[in-house]
């Protein structure tokens, strides 16, 4: 009897099929095979993008800015995190090194991150506003965000985070699309964009060099900021094993 003839037979009366253990081993192996080797081609592409999109930013001429600044600042960490870190524009040594958030700034900008556990180089991404410097470190113009906001939008759905932190008003505002205060700001979740990602802000590193007394408050923010995670990541008792 043909092969596939004698299979609809005994599929037709019911008989289970014998399959030699060898066949079942090897189709078995196949399947984690294939599991690996779907997740290397989506790595493979995440890092396709991640890259594309570095190269927009390093060659961007959309605003002006790229006329004054040294290189585009596209960000720093992993590539795929839960948190986000995000500031305004880069600076003159940030300008200079191609990396957001260094000098005296960045130094304590590290330094609260480590107080909650985070790390640029390990599972915290920073990013900024603006890609390019503006000149004399002055406030970004809107049509400035406008041209660049875009690039962080396309950083943050590469990233998929779990919570952005804002630090400074200029990128709590720019995120939020509202005028209000920063002291309005603080101290609530926020959400951000399609998915609704909750947004905490808090004072920038370089404000708390100046005004050192409101450090206390930037710590009662990042605790806020570290509990809002934590609820977030938290396993539900029913989904307990």
């Amino acid at each position: 009897m043909h092969a596939q003839r004698r299979l609809e037979y005994l599929k037709a009366i019911g008989v289970d099929l014998w399959v030699p253990r060898a066949s079942a081993r090897a189709s078995a192996a196949a399947a984690p095979a294939a599991d690996a080797g779907a997740v290397r081609d989506a790595a493979a592409s995440l890092e396709a993008r991640w890259e594309a999109l570095r190269a927009e930013v390093l060659n961007c001429q959309r605003c002006p800015l790229h006329l004054t600044r040294t290189q585009g600042v596209f960000g720093v960490g992993p590539r795929r995190c839960d948190w986000l870190v995000v500031g305004e524009a880069p600076g003159a040594e940030e300008d200079r090194r191609g990396e957001p958030f260094v000098g005296q700034a960045g130094q304590l900008l590290d330094a609260m991150l480590r107080a909650i556990g985070l790390d640029r180089r390990q599972n915290v991404y920073i990013a900024n506003i603006l890609k390019s410097r503006p000149p004399g470190n002055r406030d970004p113009k809107p049509e400035e965000v406008a041209a660049c906001l875009p690039y962080l939008k396309r950083q943050i759905g590469l990233l998929q985070p779990k919570l952005i932190l804002t630090v400074g008003r200029i990128a709590a505002q720019n995120l939020l699309g509202t005028d209000s205060p920063l002291g309005r700001l603080r101290g609530q979740v926020h959400y951000f964009g399609e998915l609704n990602t909750p947004l905490v802000v808090t004072y920038h590193p370089a404000y708390l060099l100046r005004t050192p007394a409101d450090k206390r408050k930037a710590w009662e923010d990042l605790k806020f900021a570290r509990n809002v995670f934590q609820q977030l990541t938290q396993v539900p008792d029913g989904d307990r094993p």
